[in-house]
């Protein structure tokens, strides 16, 4: 056996694994770490909604979630999406809360000194609606850095088109070196291009989406029956490259080590010049 070959791990098993299943496929599903998280926020969520549109608090948070399009339209949905967004982002506690319900995973798959976007993103698509598409697309293509990992949690049960979808990274990889041939076509062209080969992603209440942002990626119309919600938000390794999206801009450094902080603080003894 070689020398390379003998070469002991660092990671242990579940570690390893994890991180080759995230290589290999792009993305990771998996239960959330933190469900009373989870569940707090679902609630703040529901209430405020219900709040903003007058009515009681429901019993029933995700059923109350699922059917806002009973209570909601088309044309009211971007102001009450905001006024939500507001709220959740108002809570101080939200962001400890969201960062809580994947923090093993993310600190797996992006190291352990990070930092997260500084405020979190909100979804809500009625069935039916075009006004809320996401067209096919990688983040990195439009100005963030490749470095960055994003953390996507249902706050419903999500399937088929009230899902997100995906492009697995061989495909992508192909579509990287034809994407020069769509110049002058749309992302519609795009997605019909590769739509044999982009899988929408089930991810039920209490589980949690990690994905490669380099990859091609959206969603379309929604024609199931009921709405999805679902928070987005963004991590990446602190000392990693940034591209348009910086750090006090966008990102806050969340968990910096006593180490880093001595390291960043220290100035070596001057005055031996004169």
């Amino acid at each position: 056996m070689s020398e390379a070959a003998a070469a002991p791990s660092f990671w242990n098993a579940a570690e390893q694994a994890l991180a080759d299943r995230f290589l290999r496929e792009g993305y990771l599903i998996e239960p959330v770490e933190d469900r009373d998280a989870l569940d707090r926020i679902r609630q703040l969520l529901a209430d405020r909604a219900a709040a903003a549109l007058n009515l009681k608090q429901p019993d029933d948070h995700g059923h109350f979630l699922d059917r806002i399009g009973e209570v909601v339209d088309v044309a009211r949905l971007n102001e009450f999406r905001l006024r939500v967004i507001g709220d959740l982002n108002a809570a101080a506690w939200a962001r400890p809360a969201y960062f809580s319900i994947a923090r093993r995973k993310i600190e797996t798959i992006a190291g352990n000194e990070l930092a997260m976007q500084r405020r979190l993103n909100l979804s809500i698509q009625l069935p039916g609606d075009d006004s809320s598409l996401l067209p096919v697309h990688a983040d990195v293509w439009s100005g963030d850095s490749p470095f960055e990992i994003v953390l996507w949690t249902p706050l419903v049960n999500c399937y088929g088109t009230k899902a997100m979808y995906i492009l697995p990274p061989e495909p992508a990889k192909r579509l990287e070196r034809e994407l020069h041939a769509f110049k002058g076509k749309s992302s519609e062209d795009i997605y019909r291009a590769f739509e044999k080969d982009v899988i929408f992603l089930e991810v039920p209440y209490g589980h949690c989406l990690l994905f490669n942002q380099n990859l091609p990626h959206g969603n379309r119309v929604n024609d199931e029956t009921e709405t999805r919600w679902s928070i987005n938000c963004r991590f990446k390794g602190v000392f990693t490259p940034y591209a348009d999206k910086k750090i006090g801009e966008f990102f806050e450094p969340i968990t910096l080590r006593p180490a880093s902080r001595i390291g960043l603080a220290y100035e070596l003894p001057g005055g031996f010049d004169g």
